[in-house]
């Protein structure tokens, strides 16, 4: 199940950047529903919400190192289910915005809620196992 949820969210990822980068212009949005959702192609060159602009080098290097330790953990026989879950969306989607930094050298964003800067399916993966990660560690009983 694990590696169809890496392989899963990075398809999807890498699918609908190709989409996007294909059919919209750059910073150029198209309303899909007005005052909610836009599709607006987006080049980012930072981290969430656009920090630390150009320091391509550290997104590799953070990225390389999160993606080998998620790999350690992965292979733990005592891990929860949800634990191997929520990892895996973490990694699919750190794996997504990584091919995008070494191939463009920028990530590509194209979902905007216009409450929230624009984002991709690999952040949401990222964003939902983090979640799911922090909400087990929580409510763990040791």
């Amino acid at each position: 199940m694990i590696p169809a949820i890496i392989i899963s969210v990075l398809f999807l990822d890498q699918l609908t950047k190709f989409l996007a980068s294909s059919f919209l212009r750059l910073n150029t949005p198209v309303i899909l529903i007005n005052n909610f959702l836009n599709l607006s192609l987006v080049h980012n060159r930072g981290a969430a919400f656009g920090i630390l602009k150009n320091q391509l080098f550290m997104f590799v290097i953070i990225s390389l190192v999160t993606i080998a330790l998620i790999l350690c953990h992965l292979k733990d026989k005592k891990r929860s289910f949800l634990s191997g879950i929520s990892l895996s969306l973490i990694l699919g989607g750190a794996a997504g915005n990584l091919i995008d930094r070494l191939r463009f050298g920028f990530v590509i964003d194209f979902l905007d809620f216009r409450v929230w800067p624009v984002f991709n399916i690999a952040d949401s993966a990222i964003t939902i196992g983090v979640i799911l990660l922090s909400w087990e560690l929580l409510c763990r009983k040791n």
